[in-house]
């Protein structure tokens, strides 16, 4: 090992010069055994493989590297912080939507259950041509105020020769403590057609 340099009593670089028929590679096991040295040796702030190549020792991050890895950081835990929220907020409006259409389905099987038998003497209609309204509770685990929804309820004639009725049920609902952009109002439908009683 040859350009051995010191200054003030320590080590400050080491000249390591490699044979010139052999390329310039770094992973070799003369490289390998400098490099050890390098760490084991505090006091050695650069070593220099001959053609140009070197390494530094000792030396640590720079500012503007120390920065840029914090900008990595935070932007892959905001990343995973933003989709955990979405994730969050995706699945309460899941089990909004999902109570939404157990209410709009039971305002359908509400009209199914009427009894309607125009063959009957006297016919019975208990279902009717009709709208209708109601307004009830979302079935939601919440805190506080519950939410509420419109259940809007029609029956139309599809059929009078076979009778049959369309019956329709539309349910609307407000995503509760949303910006209004995003707040609603949803709409969830049930539809099913109907045929007389036998």
């Amino acid at each position: 090992m040859r350009g051995t340099e010191i200054k003030s009593g320590r080590l400050k670089s080491m000249k390591i010069n490699l044979p010139v028929s052999s390329p310039p590679a770094l992973d070799t096991p003369r490289v390998r055994s400098a490099a050890a040295r390098c760490f084991r040796e505090l006091s050695v702030s650069r070593l220099e493989f001959g053609r140009g190549v070197s390494v530094r020792c000792g030396a640590g991050f720079t500012l503007t590297e120390v920065v840029v890895a914090v900008a990595v950081i935070a932007l892959t835990f905001a990343g995973v912080i933003y989709g955990y929220i979405r994730t969050v907020d995706r699945a309460e409006w899941s089990a909004y939507s999902l109570a939404a259409q157990s209410l709009a389905m039971q305002g359908v099987e509400q009209a199914r259950a009427a009894k309607w038998d125009p063959q009957a003497w006297p016919a019975v209609d208990e279902l009717g041509v009709t709208n209708l309204t109601q307004e009830e509770p979302l079935d939601v685990p919440a805190v506080g105020e519950p939410v509420w929804a419109t259940n809007y309820v029609s029956v139309t004639t599809v059929s009078l020769d076979p009778p049959l009725r369309q019956l329709r049920a539309d349910c609307v609902w407000m995503f509760k403590g949303r910006p209004a952009g995003i707040a609603g109002p949803f709409t969830n439908t049930a539809v099913t057609l109907r045929a007389a009683d036998q």
